[in-house]
């Protein structure tokens, strides 16, 4: 018998909240680093309600099935701070380059599945970076410029403080809260590097909001073995003093890096007559920063925007405000905020400015063994920008305006080879083996796995391919030795496909000679996939690539045509509204889609009429 209209909303009450209450109560998630990127993150969020939570994380993608999780860890800090119960866990021995997945569960339930990247630890392998700061007053613009922290994926993000107006509680969780905007649509964490600026009133705050590691506030972190070191300063408190002497020697033992950089708060320079100099900060710091070749400084607070050509301290005659241009050894000053903040005029430019502006921005910066690239994002329209998939992190997406001063939109840093100490550093150690191009092709009565390697070492490792039924443990079901000094493309195949309801995952092992192991790829496809043998097969024209599709409609309705991959994502769609009785036959250009396996459906008035298999 039917269900009553009032029995289907009583219904749908009932279940809205068992979804409700299952869920862990935690929200204001966000994670940073106190420790080395390679094998560390801490993992912070607001505890709502609920007693006893764990996070348990794994390099395995379990979604919100607890036991399955190989690791799990209880919070190493607990601190009531702006009206929130700040939780952190301290992750420490991971794996490096590696993709942790993670949930939070307490006594009220779990929370939603989310993951970080933990960063390479060699220097072969490009870094995207955010850069910015001052984002306290306009919510919308602030929103807009998370949004694309999401859509570009970078490995971090360095944020020059001024987070709130009024460092209260009450904007600090509308700030975590609009922070939520960086997760990806696949549930990514961005890592978030924080400088005070002064609009934090203490120290305190970065400290019990973000669980940096110094209390003064200013600290230095490695990236990617020796590929970059980054120093967040502290403009609120002395430059000179403790604080200079800690540069100098950090600076001093650091002469092996390729790249330096350095944020902080109050520009030493600032391209707004409104804000003041600060003599302190050149004094102190910029001495340091030519003299051990720091490569590039980010500054905020002037809320208006600028990047300067390669300039270092002098008064000589050709300087400006105490800098002079030098294309040789300068360093490059980026900024200064626009993250949120009201606009400034852009009205104090110096002789060795390079562009000045006055719009919402964040500086877009890649960082690889041979150059540094800035590129000035412009944010206002985040809504019109294409998220990017993680294989194409270095491609502007589609919609992103970029800044585009008549002399270039791109200012490069080119690495000094022979000139000063900070500089010299060439890297010996050998370029790590890459897998490139994992992919699961499924076939009549197997499933072939193929992958192509750059940069193989000696002959003598074992590739080790493994199989995890409905996000269960892993086993091997095959392997291949590795060919050895030079790039190959592999092939295995899994000919007892398991019978499961939910997915296939693949992963891919290299275990070397002497035992170590490296995990490289993991892959799932959708159980369903795997029925589509039984549907009939269509295939395009090969010359014109168009694939036709007949169907007969009985009664007049709409039709609704789908054409899916082997992920369960839908790659091309066609509605036709009103269609009368009678045959018809469809085209969909095949062109633009890679060779495999794809699913056609076909419904009329929401009924299916037609399933079919294409292979191209």
């Amino acid at each position: 018998m039917p269900l009553r209209p009032i029995y289907k909303i009583t219904l749908h009450l009932l279940l809205l909240l068992v979804v409700v209450v299952s869920h862990s109560a935690t929200d204001k998630y966000r994670c940073m680093w106190r420790e080395d990127p390679a094998t560390s993150m801490v993992i912070g969020w607001n505890q709502i309600s609920g007693t006893q939570p764990t996070l348990y994380y794994d390099v395995v993608d379990h979604g919100t099935n607890t036991d399955a999780y190989r690791y799990s860890q209880h919070p190493d800090r607990i601190i009531n701070s702006r009206g929130m119960r700040n939780h952190f866990v301290r992750l420490r021995h991971l794996e490096p380059g590696t993709v942790y997945y993670f949930v939070i569960k307490d006594s009220d339930g779990c929370s939603r599945q989310m993951s970080f990247r933990t960063i390479p630890d060699h220097p072969f392998e490009r870094l995207s970076i955010i850069a910015g700061g001052d984002s306290r007053n306009y919510r919308d613009a602030r929103r807009k410029a998370n949004q694309l922290v999401g859509k570009l994926r970078p490995h971090l993000v360095l944020f020059g403080g001024d987070m709130t107006g009024g460092d209260n509680a009450k904007q600090w969780q509308a700030w975590f809260d609009d922070w939520q905007e960086t997760i990806t649509a696949d549930g990514r964490l961005c890592p978030i590097v924080v400088a005070r600026g002064n609009h934090e009133y203490s120290n305190k705050t970065i400290v019990d909001l973000f669980d940096v590691a110094e209390s003064d506030g200013y600290y230095a972190l490695s990236f990617a073995d020796n590929l970059l070191r980054v120093y967040t300063l502290n403009s609120l408190i002395p430059a000179g003093g403790q604080q200079k002497k800690w540069l100098e020697k950090d600076l001093q033992q650091s002469q092996d890096y390729i790249w330096k950089m350095a944020q902080y708060h109050f520009a030493i320079r600032p391209h707004t007559a409104r804000k003041t100099e600060r003599n302190g900060q050149l004094r102190h710091w910029g001495k340091l920063f030519h003299e051990h070749q720091v490569n590039l400084v980010v500054e905020s607070d002037a809320h208006v925007v600028k990047w300067t050509y390669p300039i270092r301290p002098s008064k000589a005659s050709g300087s400006d405000e105490g800098f002079i241009r030098d294309d040789e050894t300068g360093t490059v000053y980026v900024g200064e905020g626009c993250w949120g903040a009201p606009l400034r005029r852009n009205n104090d430019d110096k002789r060795w400015t390079r562009n000045s502006g006055s719009f919402n921005q964040f500086k877009w910066i890649f960082v690889d063994l041979d150059q540094i690239e800035v590129r000035t994002v412009m944010t206002d329209n985040a809504e019109q920008v294409a998220a990017l998939e993680p294989e194409e992190l270095f491609h502007p997406p589609e919609g992103l305006q970029l800044w585009q001063p008549d002399n270039g939109s791109v200012v490069k840093i080119k690495r000094r080879y022979g000139t000063l100490a900070g500089n010299v550093t060439t890297p010996t150690t050998r370029k790590p083996m890459q897998v490139l191009n994992f992919a699961i092709v499924t076939e009549i009565d197997r499933i072939q796995v193929n992958w192509q390697t750059e940069d193989e070492p000696d002959a003598g490792a074992l590739f080790q391919l493994e199989r995890s039924v409905d996000k269960g443990e892993f086993e091997a079901i095959a392997s291949a030795t590795a060919i050895g000094c030079g790039d190959y493309a592999y092939t295995l195949h899994d000919h007892q496909i398991p019978t499961c309801s939910n997915q296939l995952s693949y992963r891919l092992k290299e275990i070397s000679p002497e035992g170590k192991v490296r995990v490289f790829t993991t892959r799932s496809i959708p159980w369903k996939s795997l029925k589509w043998n039984n549907y009939p097969r269509l295939s395009p024209d090969p010359e014109s690539g168009i694939l036709q599709a007949k169907y007969a409609l009985r009664q007049d309705g709409d039709i609704k045509i789908r054409l899916v991959d082997v992920t369960d994502k839908v790659i091309a769609w066609a509605d036709y509204k009103n269609h009368r009785v009678g045959s018809y036959l469809k085209s969909i250009d095949m062109r633009r889609f890679p060779d495999g396996r794809y699913l056609l459906t076909i419904s009329a008035n929401n009924e299916l009429v037609g399933e079919y298999l294409v292979i191209k």
